[in-house]
């Protein structure tokens, strides 16, 4: 991980942290790397989501890559996973999102897709990175003149190959119901307002009637109260409301989760899973294997062995479940937060395809509720606790002598009937601690001495 790079692209306060400079010298470096790379003038397409920043960032940008030399064609409001479409649709050379994804308002980010639609390679990254930092190669770096400066255009409609994309994979859905069932969506106020109330229609809706909140972005309501990481209000207005199952996104729509018809939250483990042993009965599930993340619930990995699935666990992040779906030629891949990927139809998790098989899935099991569909897999206590800790010192304080037995002290009380992990964020000014076990409440204590260690670390 880089200074500016984390796990899912650089992401600070915007004007403070991400800065419009910072934007326009990522715009100069990413032409500078791309250059060598293309035989013609690089073209770069850039979407953002509905933070009041994006304007700003998206415009700095946009003005370093035509500064040095390269076309700019600009999407507007789409979701992260639109931008990773349509790189590859368009037949352009890379795609920048500008989102912080589910964090508040006042935050933003910048991420960067090759030509594939991938995300940016770690050494591709770096050589981002150290262009960005470097003072001198920013002063002295060549000025193209007249006719090579780039341009910038803004097509109409210029989101519509991926809404179609996603449109098609929904009417696949072969609904076994007589009765209509109905569907609440959480646009969380962000990206997922550009495409899903013209991907959910009753057109490509066979047997689903749909309703939206969080459907009206302000600029400073993106994830407010909403969205997949705040699930609450979704969950009463399904119940409420007589829904058969709640999908909710995050603020650029890469993530998906979900609630079904008593409130009950179905998280992206309960997706994979349900979607897993789909694919297996099908004969879809390339390998027997799911991808996962070593958070990842254990009642996940219980299921699967049960049912003949191999799991493949790698590090946190998308970016390491992507890997190594690419490497074994696996179909289906994700994280607890939501990330889903599904290489058939993405390149990068992509929460309106998710919703879409969610839906799909549903639809074929016509006698069954959500909660059944989607509760086979039986969660074990799961207890999760962060504690602020600034980026300066967030690696260095996980090996902290007092940190290590404070852990040592847990895993031996769960006596190999749980796990214990403790991590820095990839994103964030803080530390992730994970308990899993029988005991839900000797977890949450275990949490909070592991907590107490982390602040004792930190002279608190």
């Amino acid at each position: 991980m880089g200074i500016l790079f984390g796990t899912d692209g650089i992401r600070g306060i915007a004007g403070e942290g991400l800065t419009a400079e910072t934007a326009y010298r990522l715009g100069i470096a990413v032409a500078d790397v791309l250059a060598p790379l293309v035989s013609r003038r690089p073209c770069v397409v850039i979407g953002r989501d509905t933070r009041i920043s994006g304007d700003m960032l998206e415009s700095a940008c946009s003005a370093g890559l035509c500064a040095a030399g390269c076309d700019v064609t600009s999407l507007g409001i789409v979701p992260t996973p639109a931008v990773a479409y349509l790189v590859r649709t368009l037949g352009a050379d890379a795609g920048i999102m500008i989102s912080a994804s589910h964090n508040p308002s006042e935050y933003n980010g910048i991420k960067v897709f090759g030509a594939e639609g991938f995300k940016l390679s770690d050494a591709l990254e770096e050589s981002v990175e150290n262009i960005i930092l470097s003072d001198s190669f920013i002063k002295n770096s060549p000025a193209v003149k007249g006719g090579s400066i780039g341009r910038i255009s803004r097509p109409d409609g210029a989101a519509d190959a991926y809404i179609s994309h996603v449109s098609s994979i929904l009417a696949e859905t072969k609904c076994r119901s007589a009765n209509r069932r109905r569907v609440l969506f959480d646009l969380a106020n962000g990206s997922a307002c550009a495409c899903a109330k013209k991907i959910f229609t009753p057109e490509h809706m066979f047997g689903y009637a749909a309703s939206f909140i969080a459907d009206t972005p302000d600029g400073m309501n993106i994830n407010d109260g909403c969205g997949s990481t705040k699930l609450d209000a979704l969950a009463s207005a399904v119940v409420r409301g007589g829904y058969d199952i709640g999908i909710a996104f995050d603020g650029d729509a890469d993530r998906c989760l979900c609630v079904d018809e008593k409130g009950n939250i179905i998280d992206g483990d309960a997706i994979i899973a349900a979607l897993a042993l789909d694919m297996k009965r099908r004969g879809k599930l390339s390998g027997d294997t799911a991808v996962v993340t070593c958070l990842t619930n254990l009642g996940f990995h219980k299921l699967c062995k049960s049912s003949g699935i191999s799991v493949s666990v790698t590090a946190v992040g998308d970016r390491s479940v992507l890997e190594r779906m690419l490497e074994g030629g696996y179909s289906i891949g994700g994280e607890q937060s939501g990330h889903i990927i599904m290489t058939d139809y993405a390149t990068t998790g992509d929460g309106e395809v998710t919703a879409s098989k969610v839906l799909s899935l549903l639809c074929e099991n016509a006698d069954r509720p959500a909660s059944q569909v989607f509760g086979e897999m039986v969660h074990m206590p799961q207890i999760s606790k962060n504690v602020e800790v600034g980026h300066d010192k967030k690696n260095a304080v996980v090996e902290d002598a007092g940190v290590c037995e404070a852990l040592r002290a847990a895993a031996e009380k769960l006596d190999g009937c749980g796990r214990v992990l403790v991590r820095p964020s990839g994103t964030e000014a803080l530390v992730r601690i994970m308990l899993e076990g029988e005991d839900a409440a000797e977890l949450e204590r275990m949490a909070e001495d592991i907590a107490a260690a982390i602040k004792r670390a930190l002279g608190e």
